[in-house]
């Protein structure tokens, strides 16, 4: 159980049977008076948000929120299929659900997908995935005037900034945080 003092940003409760995460959390200590907690939640399972005040009496629940590893399996129509590996149980997610994950995802990649009860919510790829490298401008020395990065495209068609090295048919390591390149991985 948390109390309203326990509130702060990330934070994740359930109210009335449903998970929620603390999106803006606020303090506010009125002349008289108790103190008040205001937050802005955002519901995990629809996405929708809201404002609400919390006294310091009020008490919550923590969200029954599991993480599972599981395998990218393939794309079908709009939505992603990943695979447990151990019950081998298959599971659906929308591209809503899979957010800006759906740039760095390649068959058979490990991801944890954050589930409350049976239900899937979202998907938490690795720091780091290699792809490689599907299209790249060819560098020439002493063009400068382009800078010290050149547009690259990867094998799931993100586009992304790299150093002018950088040729076609290259491993490279992505950020998943960030979108950005790394380094060069060799083979």
């Amino acid at each position: 159980m948390y109390s309203a003092s326990d509130l702060k940003k990330n934070l994740k409760i359930q109210i009335d049977g449903e998970p929620y995460v603390v999106v803006d959390f606020q303090f506010v200590k009125p002349g008289k008076g108790q103190a008040l907690y205001r937050c802005k939640l955002k519901n995990m399972v629809t996405g929708s948000q809201f404002e609400r005040t919390f006294r310091s009496v009020d008490t919550f629940e923590s969200a029954n929120l599991q993480e599972r590893t599981m395998q990218y399996l393939y794309k079908e129509e709009n939505k992603y299929c990943f695979m447990d590996n151990e019950s081998y149980e298959q599971v659906y997610l929308t591209a809503e659900q899979v957010g800006d994950g759906i740039n760095f995802m390649i068959d058979n990649l490990d991801v944890d997908i954050l589930f409350f009860g049976d239900q899937p919510l979202g998907v938490t790829l690795p720091n780091f995935v290699d792809l490689t490298v599907t299209k790249a401008d060819p560098w020439v020395k002493g063009d400068t005037a382009a800078g010290n990065s050149k547009p690259i495209i990867v094998e799931t068609g993100y586009q992304l900034q790299a150093p002018p090295f950088v040729e076609e048919g290259e491993k490279i390591r992505i950020d998943t945080r960030t979108g950005e390149y790394v380094t060069r991985v060799k083979e």
